[in-house]
C-alpha cells in the first residue's frame, strides 16, 4: 500500500506531462508562436551566437604579449682534436638554456585590441541582422502557407455550390426546360475545380516545407489566425532607416579598418625583444649568463610599411563608400516598398468592396435568369468562373499585402539591434 502511494504521484505527474505535451503538439500554429519557435530553434542564430562569443573571446589575448620562447643549444663544441664532441674539455664549450620575449610596440598592441573590440560590435550587429532575417523568413512562410490554405477552404465551398448547380441543371432537364447537353457543364466545372485544387495541394506541400525550414516539426500543425498587419508608420520607417543593422554594421567595420591603419602605421615603430641565457661549461670552468636586447630596423619602409598603410586606408575608404551605396539602396527600397504596399491596400479594398460583391451579384442574376428561362447556362458558367477568379484574386492580394507589410516592418519597423 505504501509502495502504491509512493508511486501514484509520479504516475499522475507523468500523465499530466503527457497531456500537456500532447496539447502543445495539437495546438494551432499562430504567427506569434511560429516567430517564437523560429528564434529559439534557428541554427543560423545559434551560429551567430557562437560567432559573437568567439569574437568576445578574441578580445582577451589581443593586447597581450606573444608567448616567450625557450632556447636550448650548444655553443663552441669542438669537432677536431682529442676533445672533439666533448662538452667539458674546452673552456669555450657551453650548454645553453635561455628565454626570449618579443615585445611589440604599445601602439600596435592597442590597435589590435581596438580591432578585436570592433569585431565584437560587428558580430553583435550581424546577430541582429540574422534575427531579423529569421523573423521575416518565418513570417513570409507562414503567410504563404496561410494563403494556400485559405484558397483550399474556398474550394470546399465551391464544390458544395457546384453540387447545387448540378442539381439545378438536372431539375431543368427533367422538367423539359433545359437542354440535355447542359448536363455535362457542371461535371466539366467540377473537373476544372479538381485540377485547380491539385495545384493548390502541391503549393501547400511546398509552403509547408518552407515553413518547416523555420519551425521544424511544428510546421505540420494547423494554422490559426488572420492576415497579419503591422503599423505602416512612414515617419518611423524614415527614422529607422539610418539605424538599420545593415547600415550600423559599417560602423564597427570602419572602426576595425581604422585600427588596421593604426597597426600599419605602428609597424614603422620598431618592436623589440629581450633575452636571458644561462651557459653551463665543464666542471673546471665557471658558468656564464648572457643578457640581450634586440630591435627591429624598419629601414625599408618605402617598400614595406608605407604601401601597407596606403592599402589599409584604401580599405577604409571602400567601407565608407559601401555604406553610402547601401544607404541609397535602402532609401530607394523604402520608397518603392511603401508605394507597392499602398497600391496593394487600395487593390484589396477595391476587390473587397466592389469587385467581389459585383461578381456575386452577377452569379445571382445569371442564375435567376436561367431559372426563369430567359438566360443561357453559358452565362451562369461564365459568371461563376469570374467569381472563382475574383475570390482567388482577393486571397492573392491579401497575401501580397501582408508580405509587403512584413517586408516593411522587419526592414524598417523592427530593425533596432
Amino acid at each position: 500500500m505504501k509502495s502504491y502511494m509512493y508511486w501514484a504521484p509520479r504516475y499522475v505527474v507523468a500523465l499530466v506531462m503527457c497531456v500537456v505535451s500532447f496539447t502543445g503538439l495539437a495546438s494551432p500554429l499562430t504567427l506569434e508562436r511560429a516567430l517564437s519557435v523560429a528564434e529559439h530553434e534557428s541554427p543560423s542564430l545559434d551560429a551567430q551566437t557562437a560567432n559573437l562569443q568567439a569574437a568576445r573571446s578574441d578580445v582577451i589575448p589581443a593586447g597581450e604579449l606573444p608567448d616567450p620562447k625557450l632556447k636550448l643549444g650548444l655553443q663552441n663544441v669542438p669537432i677536431e682534436g682529442d676533445a672533439r664532441w666533448q662538452l667539458d674539455q674546452e673552456a669555450m664549450t657551453m650548454q645553453m638554456v635561455g628565454v626570449t620575449q618579443d615585445v611589440p610596440n604599445r601602439a600596435k598592441r592597442r590597435a589590435r585590441v581596438e580591432a578585436a573590440q570592433a569585431s565584437v560590435a560587428l558580430a553583435d550587429v550581424q546577430q541582429a541582422i540574422e534575427r531579423l532575417g529569421v523573423r521575416q523568413g518565418t513570417s513570409e512562410a507562414w503567410i504563404n502557407t496561410f494563403a494556400v490554405e485559405q484558397k483550399l477552404s474556398v474550394f470546399k465551398q465551391l464544390f458544395s455550390e457546384n453540387q447545387l448547380f448540378s442539381s439545378l441543371i438536372k431539375a431543368r432537364i427533367a422538367s423539359g426546360t433545359g437542354r440535355t447537353a447542359e448536363s455535362v457543364l457542371a461535371k466539366q466545372e467540377a473537373a476544372l475545380l479538381d485540377e485547380q485544387q491539385d495545384e493548390l495541394l502541391r503549393d501547400q506541400a511546398v509552403a509547408r516545407a518552407e515553413l518547416r525550414r523555420w519551425v521544424g516539426d511544428m510546421a505540420t500543425q494547423p494554422l490559426n489566425g488572420d492576415w497579419p498587419q503591422w503599423p505602416a508608420d512612414v515617419d518611423r520607417y524614415q527614422e529607422n532607416l539610418y539605424s538599420h543593422p545593415a547600415l550600423l554594421a559599417f560602423d564597427p567595420m570602419a572602426r576595425k579598418a581604422q585600427a588596421n591603419v593604426k597597426q600599419a602605421v605602428a609597424d614603422k615603430t620598431p618592436d623589440w625583444s629581450w633575452g636571458v641565457d644561462y651557459l653551463r661549461r665543464g666542471n673546471n670552468y665557471g658558468d656564464m649568463v648572457n643578457l640581450s636586447v634586440s630591435f627591429d630596423l624598419p629601414i625599408f619602409s618605402g617598400s614595406r610599411q608605407t604601401p601597407k598603410i596606403a592599402a589599409e586606408r584604401d580599405r577604409l575608404a571602400e567601407i565608407e563608400a559601401q555604406r553610402e551605396a547601401t544607404l541609397r539602396v535602402y532609401t530607394q527600397e523604402l520608397t518603392s516598398s511603401l508605394a507597392e504596399f499602398q497600391r496593394l491596400q487600395r487593390a484589396f479594398t477595391r476587390i473587397d468592396q466592389t469587385l467581389l460583391p459585383l461578381a456575386e451579384d452577377k452569379v445571382r442574376l445569371a442564375m435567376a435568369d436561367y431559372r426563369a428561362g430567359v438566360g443561357e447556362l453559358a452565362s451562369v458558367v461564365d459568371a461563376r468562373r469570374q467569381l472563382v477568379e475574383t475570390r482567388m484574386r482577393r486571397i492573392d492580394v491579401a497575401r501580397d499585402r501582408s508580405l509587403s507589410n512584413a517586408q516593411l516592418h522587419f526592414t524598417f519597423g523592427e530593425n533596432q539591434p
